[in-house]
């Protein structure tokens, strides 16, 4: 299949490409951008007039429910949610039922995902058997079947020799270490610790809870060099400990969820659920300093966080109801309305789920690694085009995926996903 985008403004913040182009594809590879060849004849032409053409977009944290997804289909509906929203690629946390913690269970998911012909997910594997934070996994045999990292997900490790010797192994074979830093005693509350949630009656997450976990992460990191992805940044004091590891050169990397980069503690209402989140919300200094440290590379990635959660289990008193919420459809109008607030260009915007995220995953994108996150001519054609006009509302209704518990329910929102490109498949096309 030939196809060439014509009339777009080309974005492509790894090269710093920013001009108006063509883009022609074939063979699932994009063999120009700009001059097109006179013997380039398209079987399908998309007009990109008004729009922007850029990488496909890039997911360091996005669940789909399988395996173990108590509705039929859910993985179809969440991989259909990620086309929609440009995501090309993205990586799937480990904390599914059962857990990513055998070979045969991350082939599955890859087989799975690859019928569908849509977004390439890329699993994380398990540090721990069944994340119970004891005894490693089989870490050879997991990146062997797929895995492109290690990590326990949502689960603390109370065991920092446990901790210890995960990090020595990954460092030894050269295995990413992905951890959410939390401590494991300090985090069991369900709101950030603050005026709102002791008024609430509420019980609180202390900034404590990350900046300990992220000290004894950055002394081990110290000690073994291990490469390790910090999951999920919270708190100011947070992006502080991380700009400080990196300016002492700790191989470390970091993200923020699309949550706490627009909404603060106040957004849970009176005990709105759907704002029953991981990390918990926390207060508006908290937010201001986590998109800052995004705008200026402190942190490396924005993420959507998406965690399909039932109807049933949000329609629950707030500590009770279940945690998370659907992200992936919103991802770039979030973030495109970030960026407009915070007076960035689109290039920087789009580096945070394009280029950045691509070079925190490194040499675990094996041959796809100099493709995914970027346009270059010879590489895989994973290419989105997005429109950064006009509005929308988030309803129900209008999502595809099928949990669609969300904190920004009736939100008016910019730009939307025209057409995204899998492997120069045409995997998503608004009508």
């Amino acid at each position: 299949m030939k196809i060439l985008i014509q009339n777009g403004r080309v974005i492509d913040p790894a090269s710093g490409l920013d001009t108006k182009a063509d883009v022609a594809i074939a063979a699932g590879r994009i063999v120009a951008i700009g001059a097109v060849p006179n013997d380039f004849a398209a079987n399908r032409t998309i007009d990109a007039r008004a729009c922007i053409v850029a990488p496909g977009l890039v997911d360091l944290a996005a669940r789909l429910g399988e395996p173990g997804g108590e509705h039929a289909h859910l993985l179809a509906s969440e991989m259909a949610a990620a086309v929609a929203a440009g995501v090309t690629s993205l990586v799937c946390p480990p904390d599914t039922d059962p857990v990513l913690d055998e070979p045969g269970l991350v082939e599955m998911l890859r087989h799975r995902a690859e019928k569908l012909h849509q977004s390439r997910v890329l699993p994380l594997g398990a540090l721990t058997r069944g994340l119970k934070g004891e005894v490693l996994t089989e870490m050879g045999q997991l990146t062997a079947a797929g895995c492109v990292g290690f990590s326990q997900a949502e689960v603390a490790l109370a065991n920092t020799q446990v901790l210890q010797r995960a990090l020595q192994y990954a460092s030894t074979f050269g295995y990413a270490v992905w951890l959410r830093p939390q401590d494991l005693y300090l985090g069991k509350g369900v709101a950030a610790s603050g005026p709102l949630a002791t008024r609430m009656g509420l019980s609180g997450v202390p900034v404590a809870a990350e900046t300990i976990a992220l000290h004894t992460i950055f002394e081990l990191v110290r000690t073994t060099r291990a490469r390790v992805h910090l999951c999920r940044i919270s708190s100011a004091a947070g992006v502080e400990l991380v700009r400080m590891a990196k300016a002492e050169g700790l191989p470390v990397t970091a993200d923020v969820s699309i949550n706490s980069l627009h909404l603060t503690d106040a957004d849970m209402g009176y005990f709105d659920s759907r704002a029953r989140l991981s990390p918990v919300l926390r207060q508006q200094r908290d937010r201001d300093a986590l998109g800052a440290a995004l705008a200026d590379g402190t942190l490396d990635a924005l993420v959507s966080d998406h965690t399909p959660v039932d109807a049933d289990a949000k329609a629950l008193p707030f500590a009770e109801a279940a945690v998370g919420a659907t992200g992936l459809e919103l991802l770039w109008s979030l973030a495109l309305k970030w960026g407009m607030a915070a007076g960035l260009d689109l290039s920087t915007v789009l580096s945070c789920m394009t280029s950045r995220p691509a070079r925190v995953l490194g040499s675990a994108l094996n041959n796809l690694q100099g493709s995914v996150g970027r346009l270059a001519v010879g590489g895989v054609a994973d290419v989105v085009v997005l429109s950064s006009e006009g509005h929308w509302y988030v309803t129900k209704e209008g999502l595809r995926s099928q949990c669609k518990s969300t904190p920004f329910s009736g939100y008016e929102l910019p730009g939307r996903v025209r057409a995204t490109l899998v492997g120069g498949h045409v995997a998503f096309e608004s009508s």
